[in-house]
């Protein structure tokens, strides 16, 4: 099978991350725990270092049926015996404390041990569980989360009666608007492998919005190519994604407010995404959505795309920007949401920083309005909304130590879900994507398009 060399962009809530450096970020530190003793020598040549700790899930992507298990080492390659205990609690993502428990600790000079932890089974959710070790030359904690048959997940608060209304009145809005498609190619930027285009068209509300293009250089003037389309982060600037696969052109979209699509609206990070938040059908985000709806219309307009091989895509904004799209547009033939935001809304209350406290201060700007108001008009752009009305395959990334996006929000889109659909889970990872999705990605967009 063929891989051509993509350069994909990541596009995350804090900036753009490209492919060698989709693991960096909010990484946070690593924990561990146990009851049941294990000692082990360590080598006796080894040079002494400090105590260090390993965690070990017993489940691949520390999701579990019903109780979670964790083994924890400690290494002492000291020359002091290390005393202390090594201990764990567990919370809810809130941070309600559920579970303690330690035990007391004696590691040999130049020896490990590792502890087992079994930790009473609760309900289908994910929880955060820290891991201490308390030793004579050595503290540290480390933190990680664990799933409960998440698969079970559901979310408390119902989908607006007239949300398909809502979002068809917007489409019969957007297509009054003559799109005015300008393609300018930029051989400046061309490589030997691909030409670039700065793309520019009319959105909802005449809005003018730019995009790139970027296309494979290819010898047969009538090729026809899989399209790409991938959608921005919270204020991201999107830049071409040149390519070096001959099969595959890109479609970068920066929508109003963002990059080269700022005459809209020039906001400051914490205004945007409370632009006219207070009102449905002026908040940023519904001219967005429609924002991606009208890129859809641009590829369906070009000759040189697959019309059937179509996959859109983004991270965190942009995962939820994917999510609308591939709900709003069965021309959407591919759909890859990493971590998207807007998750099971009402559920983000009181859990997370982002958006709630741009939500907060705008409040206390506004007399009369009311966070009640601001969630009845949020629910009809909340992601799990969209996500009974996907077809096309889909597949999603989360990480459990996501402080954005909590991972029992993602899995609520996930679940609702009914069409064909898969979910990578980096357990060790926060708003961020592995490596392994992206390769991942690549190869089913391959597979699923026949590019061999």
């Amino acid at each position: 099978m063929k891989r051509g060399k993509l350069l994909i962009i990541v596009c995350g809530i804090i900036g753009t991350a490209g492919y060698q450096s989709a693991v960096a970020g909010n990484l946070l530190k690593a924990i561990g725990g146990g009851n049941n003793r294990h000692p082990v020598v360590a080598d006796s040549g080894k040079i002494n270092t400090e105590v260090s700790t390993v965690l070990t899930a017993h489940s691949k992507n520390a999701i579990f049926s019903s109780a979670a298990t964790f083994t924890f080492e400690v290494k002492n390659p000291t020359d002091a015996e290390q005393a202390g205990k090594v201990s764990y609690q567990v919370t809810t993502e809130a941070g309600k404390v559920l579970h303690i428990d330690s035990v007391k600790v004696k590691i040999a000079k130049n020896s490990s041990e590792k502890y087992d932890f079994e930790i009473p089974e609760s309900d289908p959710d994910f929880y955060k569980v820290n891991f201490a070790v308390n030793v004579t030359d050595y503290d540290d904690t480390t933190r990680r989360a664990f799933g409960i048959r998440p698969e079970e997940i559901r979310s408390t608060y119902k989908r607006p009666d007239d949300f398909d209304a809502f979002w068809q009145a917007a489409k019969d809005e957007l297509a009054k608007v003559k799109p005015e498609y300008k393609v300018t190619h930029m051989p400046g930027m061309d490589t030997k492998t691909c030409r670039v285009f700065l793309v520019q068209m009319q959105s909802l509300d005449n809005v003018t919005i730019r995009g790139w293009l970027t296309e494979p250089i290819v010898k047969d003037p009538k090729k026809k190519f899989a399209i790409i389309l991938a959608l921005p982060g919270y204020q991201i600037e999107l830049p071409p994604i040149l390519t070096e696969d001959p099969d595959v052109a890109f479609l970068t979209l920066n929508v109003r407010g963002q990059g080269n699509s700022r005459e809209f609206y020039n906001a400051r990070k914490e205004e945007y995404v409370i632009h006219h938040i207070e009102d449905k059908n002026k908040y940023v985000m519904r001219g967005v959505v429609m924002d991606c709806i009208r890129a859809m219309d641009f590829i369906y307009a070009r000759p040189e795309f697959k019309h059937d091989n179509i996959f859109v895509k983004g991270g965190s904004m942009g995962g939820f920007l994917a999510v609308a799209t591939a709900s709003l547009d069965k021309r959407v033939n591919l759909c890859s949401a990493q971590s998207p935001i807007f998750a099971d809304i009402r559920n983000l209350v009181t859990r997370v920083d982002f958006p709630i406290s741009y939500i907060n201060m705008y409040l206390k700007t506004q007399p009369g309005l009311t966070l009640n108001k601001i969630l009845n008009n949020l629910d009809y752009f909340d992601a799990k909304n969209f996500a009974p009305n996907i077809t096309c395959k889909l597949l999603m990334s989360i990480g459990l130590l996501d402080t954005y996006v909590p991972p029992t929000n993602d899995y609520v889109v996930f679940n609702d879900m009914t069409t064909k659909k898969k979910i990578f889970i980096s357990k060790n990872l926060g708003h961020d994507v592995a490596p392994a999705y992206i390769r991942l990605e690549e190869a089913w967009m391959h597979d699923e398009f026949g590019l061999f």
